[in-house]
């Protein structure tokens, strides 16, 4: 979710579908297994985790992550990266700075490099690099992605447009949990908490959905006075009810395989079983509360976890226990779908409750129809390298 719970992985609508990709992390628990004759089998040993790596000069905690030291010439793409693309996420960050970055981000602040060549050149001189491992020693991790979705919207409701966005209830407090989603649209006292909280209503329930799983987005408004505006909507708390996974009760259910499950997918199954899109939903009790955000610049992205805008294809979510906010990264992976390499420079400045681990990283693509297709595709074999202040 994000310490905002800002905006939450697409890969959360999934629940659990990431780790049944073969390309998930890596794991030393043990597996069931079956005998020929149907009993199980006694669980594999699993292999002893390596000693962690003792703390070096200008290295954070970091107690779910080996960090190894590394060099510039390990990281796969380093010279093709047009790297002058992450100063405007860099600098963001600079605004919110890790306490190691704050020295390095006075002079960030001021230096604008005139290429590649230059930005290249001013960290390598300034950061040095830790490969991340498991605490088994693994590499190998999961890249997924997420996105800002954009989703038609009215003031009123009327005609299609029947389902509600709610700012926070009557009564809320945070971190205390309150009726269920079920229990929203079904008990008149749960009804009654959020009747005048309404922000805006929607055509289609499962966009709800998105956005409340994403965590923020923006909404195309037309107001009463037929005038239309596109603002943004924020995470402003939750109903603290557990996160269930539609695409994963659709599975246990077997409706579709885990190979199946998308968002495409998802709301195609919707469309042939209308009558049963109520027992979807209701199978996610937690329900997302916004506030509405005027949005006077179209090119700014939402705020994550670090308290700064993300910038598309240069931001990350990541586990703080690995990897703290505020940090550079170095990505390896693929495009969704695709051989295609992804191999970039990134900032770390967000967090998500499917996002755990050391070698896990969710990509930020920013919002539009061609982010949401790519954030919906993304689950990739990952490498990750840390690029760290010098101490």
């Amino acid at each position: 979710m994000r310490s905002r719970f800002a905006v939450v992985a697409l890969a959360s609508i999934l629940g659990t579908l990431a780790a049944c990709s073969s390309y998930g992390p890596r794991t030393t628990a043990p597996i069931e297994t079956r005998t020929p004759g149907g009993g199980v089998a006694p669980p594999a040993t699993p292999p002893r985790p390596l000693p962690p790596l003792p703390p070096l000069a200008g290295e954070p905690e970091h107690p779910h992550a080996r960090w190894v030291p590394a060099a510039f010439a390990d990281l796969p793409g380093w010279r093709d990266d047009h790297v002058q693309e992450l100063w405007p996420a860099l600098r963001q960050g600079c605004t919110v700075p890790a306490p190691r970055w704050v020295a390095l981000c006075g002079e960030a602040l001021r230096f604008m490099p005139h290429d590649d060549a230059d930005a290249r050149r001013w960290l390598e001189q300034r950061l040095e690099v830790f490969r991340l491992e498991s605490a088994e020693g693994d590499p190998v991790g999961l890249a997924t992605g997420y996105f800002e979705p954009l989703v038609e919207a009215r003031r009123k409701p009327g005609g299609a447009f029947r389902t509600p966005l709610w700012g926070p209830p009557a009564g809320f407090v945070p971190h205390r949990p309150t009726w269920t989603r079920q229990e929203i649209d079904t008990l008149p006292e749960a009804q009654a908490s959020v009747r005048g909280h309404e922000i805006a209503w929607l055509a289609d329930p499962l966009d709800a959905l998105v956005l409340q799983v994403q965590g923020s987005g923006r909404l195309h408004l037309v107001e009463p006075d037929g005038s239309d505006r596109v603002v943004r909507l924020a995470f402003a708390g939750n109903n603290e009810q557990p996160y269930k996974s539609v695409g994963r009760w659709l599975i246990e259910q077997g409706e579709m395989k885990p190979t199946e499950a998308s968002w495409p997918t998802i709301k195609d199954w919707a469309k042939r079983n209308p009558q049963r899109l109520q027992e979807l939903l209701w199978a996610n009790p937690r329900v997302v509360w916004f506030r509405e955000e005027a949005l006077p610049d179209a090119r700014v992205g939402p705020r994550g976890a670090q308290g700064v805008a993300l910038t598309p294809g240069r931001a990350i979510a990541v586990d703080p226990a690995s990897i703290p906010l505020g940090a550079a990264v170095w990505l390896d992976t693929t495009e969704p779908l695709s051989a295609r390499t992804l191999q970039r420079a990134v900032m770390a400045q967000d967090t998500g409750t499917a996002i755990v681990g050391p070698v896990r990283a969710d990509f930020f693509w920013g919002w539009g129809d061609d982010a949401e297709a790519q954030a919906g595709r993304m689950k990739q074999p990952l490498r990750m390298w840390v690029l760290w202040p010098r101490a």
